[in-house]
């Protein structure tokens, strides 16, 4: 999708989901202490850039464990387990696409812990402009859970019975991150707007279900 026509589809989203988004922040703000947004850096194009969320966790918690959350993380606040699981945490992200550092479909943004620029598949994938969705955002809709039960393989290869912070980051790097690049890889190979388009209906179909629930 040309990145005009994204920029622009985000700018009417973003009008659009304002007052959605106003309001979960001050949802955030009166049931945990801290602020209602949460800045993430991560990896684009152009080097690093500051990645927009709802807040989901503690303040402070994303220094104290690992990279990565799986299911039970005990950092996450009760309302961030909400905003997760409907994925109402990233719309925010609608104002890092209007500034170009984002785009609607693509590779999902990565923290720099887990990028190796040496590798031929993490500099194709991540010289690509990241996306609020795309294929892996799709597939790995549940990955807090799937994380959680590759890292309990990890341990259990490792003859422990319950998995560590070290077995989560582990099990991303080893299991998760490579296949969510190589589905990356497929798909940067061959984009196209009508895929785009499709990519963003499936997004729609998943999302809004699961946000009438709540």
């Amino acid at each position: 999708m040309p990145t005009i026509v994204g920029r622009g589809i985000a700018v009417v989203a973003l009008i659009l989901a304002g007052p959605l988004i106003l309001a979960l922040g001050a949802a955030v703000r009166l049931t945990s202490a801290g602020p209602a947004f949460h800045r993430a850096t991560r990896v684009g194009p152009n080097g690093t850039f500051t990645l927009h969320k709802l807040r989901t966790m503690r303040v402070g918690a994303a220094a104290s464990g690992p990279g990565v959350t799986a299911a039970g993380d005990t950092r996450i606040t009760r309302l961030g387990r909400v905003l997760r699981r409907t994925k109402l945490d990233e719309l925010p992200q609608l104002w890092d696409v209007v500034r170009g550092e984002m785009a609607l479909v693509g590779p999902r943004p990565e923290d720099p812990r887990y990028v190796d620029p040496a590798d031929p598949l993490h500099r194709t994938v991540f010289a690509a402009l990241p996306g609020i969705t795309g294929p892996t955002a799709l597939a790995y809709r549940d990955e807090e859970a799937i994380l959680a039960a590759a890292a309990r393989e990890v341990a259990r290869a490792h003859g422990r019975s319950f998995a560590t912070g070290a077995d989560l980051d582990r099990a991303y790097r080893e299991v998760l991150l490579p296949a969510k690049l190589a589905m990356d890889a497929e798909y940067l190979a061959t984009r196209s707007m009508r895929g785009d388009l499709a990519l963003m209906g499936r997004t729609i179909g998943a999302v809004l279900p699961g946000a009438a629930r709540h």
